[in-house]
């Protein structure tokens, strides 16, 4: 997997108990930002400033790379479309070789399957070396292409179909509550 980027990047946290260092415009992604089984359309909730870049461990990534949870909320991924710093629970893949998208879809893909064998017992982590040193299949980057595409669309897709439903159900449930002992359901005692 290390052949896949020309360069990784860890993360860090600016000191939370300095208000200098937040706020500011850089966009700072934690955990808690990715989504399960998403690997884009990640939202950053919190920003650090220049002065906080400068005096943590934390790194500006390069937009167009795929940031990888290696701690808490190991096996979630996304891939940046625009450049971010992380905490230190991140790997971060730049200046990605292969395609990004078939990129993510693979190294999400070897993530989930190997979940079971990350290290820590209420934590679990995979370390820098261990996640670059897993051995992937890649195809011609046409095939690349296609693959990445494919998948694309189908998340696309699904996350259409979900927003519908739970539309359809926000929809519904005034309908179906509108009033106490109007609704299709009795109060039950």
């Amino acid at each position: 997997m290390g052949e896949l980027a020309d360069n990784t990047y860890g993360g860090g946290t600016p000191n939370t108990s300095n208000d200098t260092y937040w706020n500011g415009e850089i966009p700072w992604i934690q955990s808690s930002d990715l989504k399960e089984h998403r690997i884009f359309g990640v939202k950053p909730r919190k920003h650090i400033s220049q002065s906080g870049l400068m005096n943590s461990a934390t790194k500006l990534v390069p937009e167009n790379s795929i940031a990888i949870i290696t701690r808490v909320g190991v096996g979630k991924l996304a891939v940046m479309p625009f450049s971010y710093t992380t905490s230190q629970d991140f790997l971060s893949l730049s200046r990605i070789k292969t395609d990004i998208w078939f990129t993510a879809y693979l190294l999400y893909r070897k993530l989930q399957r190997e979940l079971n064998s990350v290290q820590g017992t209420s934590i679990k982590g995979i370390t820098k070396g261990e996640l670059i040193a897993k051995m992937v299949s890649v195809p011609t980057k046409s095939e690349q292409v296609q693959i990445g595409c494919f998948f694309r669309n189908l998340d696309r897709l699904i996350t259409l179909h979900q927003r519908k439903c739970e539309n359809f159900k926000n929809t519904m449930l005034p309908k179906l509550f509108f009033k106490q002992n109007q609704g299709l359901f009795k109060d039950v005692r």
